[in-house]
């Protein structure tokens, strides 16, 4: 698994926005998809709602690539997405002493801002930077 830095996540945060954009709004489409009577059900021709933070110029959905493919890419480079709905993925990152981390980041936040220890989760998200010891 490959290990990222900070340096690295921010930069490739202006494609991470565009795939997550695109399985997020794949995921809230298949949510609110009519059904057959078991799960949740859109209206028929209700459009599903857009993801807190998602630009409404791809509201038709981005060209291009589709949810698989956007999976894929961020599968191959070690990304984990942990709710397409939500946009929310964490990258892998090694501490300076060592340990492992998660650089969290989700759709609608401007910068990689925040990070947790694996066993953590998000509800142990913590502000970047990292401390000197952990």
């Amino acid at each position: 698994m490959p290990y990222w830095s900070v340096e690295e996540a921010e930069e490739y945060l202006p494609r991470l926005r565009y795939l997550v954009e695109v399985i997020s709004r794949a995921a809230r489409i298949v949510e609110h998809a009519p059904g057959n009577g078991h799960g949740k059900t859109g209206r028929p021709g209700e459009p599903p709602p857009r993801a807190p933070g998602a630009r409404p110029d791809l509201e038709s959905g981005p060209p291009g690539i589709d949810a698989q493919a956007a999976l894929t890419e961020l599968h191959d480079k070690g990304i984990v997405v942990r709710d397409p709905g939500r946009g929310l993925v964490d990258f892998p990152a090694r501490h300076p002493g060592g340990r492992e981390v998660l650089l969290c980041w989700q759709l609608g936040e401007d910068e990689l801002a925040w990070w947790h220890l694996p066993e953590d989760g998000f509800a142990g998200r913590r502000p970047l930077p990292l401390p000197p010891e952990l």
